[in-house]
């Protein structure tokens, strides 16, 4: 080959590779311009896998998809597999005569071949490590010289090699997404499992029941219940024990988006729709597509976005603001309102055909106080949580503090509860958690919003009392030691002790 077209040649490859920004693509444009050039009759360049060892065909000049399949190599196997092994090129004259061809392809035929082939194949490096190679079959002229065309390949090999990199680079990070990617689904499928869900009350053993039931299918659900029972929490475990599973879950707030902005943030928006609409933006309708969304607080939504909310429930099919093309979606609808729906479909605020379309299979979410026998399991639970979290071994609830729990009303329910077991736990700074570790609302009697139903006096000899029970608790009736826990006297402990009528022998 002459000098100048060497020249010309490795300029094409220069300008090919810095004009294009899809890898793959540039890489092709090399093999084609390599083809013109040179008469090449086929060619690859390979990658290697550092975790496997496996050599596997990126890119290719004359070979089919199904051919790229089966040109998969081991490290150090065949000619390919040894270059990139070895580090060095090689160059065979007659493909014919060499036994260690392994035609893993399938592209050559050996021995009854119309044309001989030469083979030249050379190591493409990152540094001194070999990450790949690029390979060409040519036709076999007794007057080509093999060196000056391995030297050559050398150049271009090194003039790939930064994409390659940055291709197998981009083909790990994709690999270690979706490991990611399935590590996190699983989580999440092991978190929003029914079973994960406290509860063991018989109200709360039925929405187990319905949630199991209605899992399986495609049916709308409307989940109601007051603020704080745990309505995103079935709304999970009902997606995620659904063949959707694997499919987006999308959340939306209905009531956190203002009016205006609500419709643009279900539907998308086409660009120029309005003022501030720089470019298009797909609606969460379009995010969920073969998935699940989830539409909380669906009673603070105004008429029109009813309206159009209506039709993807009827239709399943929508328009961008702004747009003019029908869009078609795939998608299972669940609700939740804290609201009571009927009388809003009686005032006329909320659409009486919506509301149907949407109480197709109803969950009524109970309030913890009427599910008692669930307040110490969530407590427990939140307890053991937030003791992790923080790092404490705290160990227990008092039983004035298990007293004070099991009377309150819980007007904030499940969320309330939480929040009061975090703010215990960051306050506690013993093993167990007393009623003055509680908020004041709990302090005060079963209704938050009263005053204390006891005196100064009468709260201060409560305390006391619930001091030196859980002293004589934790050393097993042991006076002198409970009153060294408590920094007392004996003396004074034994006083107080009778005083509330405290048998120390009760606990050892």
């Amino acid at each position: 080959m002459e000098k100048i077209e060497e020249i010309t040649l490795l300029y094409e490859i220069s300008e090919t590779l810095n004009q294009h920004m899809d890898l793959k693509k540039s890489l092709y444009m090399v093999l084609d311009i390599l083809a013109n050039s040179l008469n090449m009759v086929r060619g690859t360049i390979t990658i290697l896998n550092p975790i496997t060892d496996e050599i596997r065909i990126e890119v290719a000049h004359g070979l089919s998809k199904d051919a790229m399949e089966r040109g998969k190599y081991k490290l150090g196997e065949g000619i390919t597999g040894k270059v990139i092994q070895t580090g060095k090129p090689i160059a065979i004259p007659k493909i014919s005569q060499e036994p260690l061809f392994l035609n893993r392809t399938s592209s050559r035929k050996k021995g009854g071949q119309d044309q001989e082939l030469s083979f030249i194949c050379v190591p493409i490096k990152k540094g001194n490590q070999v990450i790949g190679a690029i390979s060409v079959d040519h036709p076999y002229e007794e007057s080509y010289s093999l060196k000056d065309g391995t030297k050559l390949m050398s150049v271009v090999a090194t003039m790939v090699a930064r994409h390659v990199i940055n291709l197998e680079t981009i083909r790990q990070e994709r690999e270690k997404l979706k490991e990611e990617n399935r590590r996190l689904r699983k989580k999440l499928e092991n978190r929003y499992r029914i079973t994960d869900i406290i509860g063991n009350s018989n109200k709360m053993r039925e929405v187990f029941q319905m949630i199991s039931q209605v899992s399986k299918s495609n049916a709308t659900v409307l989940i109601r219940g007051e603020s704080g029972t745990g309505k995103e929490l079935v709304a999970n475990s009902i997606h995620y024990n659904s063949h959707r599973s694997k499919s987006p879950f999308v959340k939306v707030n209905c009531a956190a988006l203002p009016a205006n902005l609500i419709e643009s943030e279900l539907f998308g928006h086409e660009k120029g729709a309005f003022t501030g609409a720089i470019r298009q933006k797909l609606g969460k309708f379009e995010l969920a597509h073969k998935g699940t969304i989830f539409l909380d607080e669906i009673g603070s939504l105004d008429l029109e976005v009813q309206a159009n909310l209506l039709r993807v429930l009827q239709e399943k099919e929508f328009e961008r603001v702004g747009g003019h093309r029908t869009l078609k979606t795939d998608v299972r609808i669940i609700a939740a309102t804290n609201k009571n729906l009927e009388d809003a479909v009686e005032d006329g605020s909320f659409r009486e055909d919506l509301y149907y379309r949407l109480n197709v299979f109803p969950i009524y979410l109970p309030p913890l106080r009427e599910r008692k026998t669930d307040i110490l399991l969530l407590a427990d639970y939140f307890l053991e949580k937030y003791a992790k979290e923080n790092s404490k071994l705290i160990h227990r609830f008092s039983t004035p503090a298990i007293d004070m729990l099991m009377e309150y009303h819980w007007p904030g329910n499940v969320r309330e509860l939480e929040n009061c077991i975090e703010r215990a736990v960051l306050l506690c700074e013993e093993g167990v958690i007393h009623s003055y570790h509680l908020p004041p609302t709990l302090q005060t009697g079963t209704e938050s919003n009263t005053l204390p139903a006891v005196s100064l006096q009468a709260a201060v000899e409560n305390l006391e009392r619930e001091m030196i029970i859980d002293a004589l608790k934790n050393t097993r009736g042991n006076v002198s030691d409970a009153a060294e826990l408590l920094a007392t006297t004996v003396r004074i402990f034994s006083y107080k002790a009778k005083k509330y009528g405290i048998d120390y022998q009760q606990y050892r």
